[in-house]
């Protein structure tokens, strides 16, 4: 009896991740859709919707694509597609559509701040999970991590004010705004680059 719940358990984790990451992905993909149809009820109409209607797919199947051209065949980090890191970089553009789609970010005083936080995180800790060895150190990972999220959250930045901000009434707090933002984006990247090491460590005792 033992023996079977010790050979059971652990293939069912692995599923449930799976049936997670896909349904994010379907869901994710029928905002886009919606977005497209009925683009008033968007929530993103006056946001660079063009620009998230083309961003958002990318970064929702950028790693099953690398998967599949390069990482199925040459990949000695994981055997088999990793499905908890693409649940977490498909998470923050499903979660960003979401606030987007219920006004969340115009009406929730704490939204916008927490967003960043939150998924600069979840994001940074997907791509640690997809491409970051678990051989590396506490520094190492926490570097990787800022690493990516710093650079990454710059880029978001200077989507958004190229995209839109430039020519809407947010330019006038856009400094200010965007400096709170880029500190919350680093700061969730680090604290996902070490809750990352950690539990690798943990898991490997």
């Amino acid at each position: 009896m033992t023996t079977m719940v010790a050979t059971t358990v652990p293939a069912l984790r692995p599923s449930w991740v799976r049936y997670a990451a896909l349904a994010t992905k379907i869901l994710l993909f029928g905002l886009l859709l919606s977005a497209l149809i009925w683009p008033d009820l968007s929530g993103i109409k006056g946001k660079a919707s063009t620009a998230r209607l083309v961003v958002y797919p990318i970064g929702a199947m950028v790693l099953p694509l690398w998967w599949w051209a390069y990482g199925r065949t040459r990949s000695k980090l994981h055997p088999s597609f990793p499905w908890r890191a693409d649940l977490l970089i498909t998470l923050p553009w499903l979660i960003d559509l979401i606030g987007n789609r219920l006004n969340l970010f115009d009406t929730v005083v704490w939204w916008d701040d927490a967003m960043h936080l939150i998924l600069w995180g979840l994001l940074t800790a997907g791509v640690l999970l997809a491409f970051a060895p678990p051989t590396l150190s506490r520094g190492l990972t926490a570097f990787v991590a800022l690493g990516f999220g710093a650079t990454a959250a710059v880029v978001w930045e200077l989507g958004e004010y190229v995209a839109f901000i430039r020519s809407s009434p947010e330019l006038q707090t856009a400094y200010t705004d965007t400096l709170g933002d880029l500190a919350l984006g680093t700061l969730g990247a680090l604290t996902a680059g070490l809750t990352i090491y950690q539990t690798r460590a943990r898991l490997s005792r």
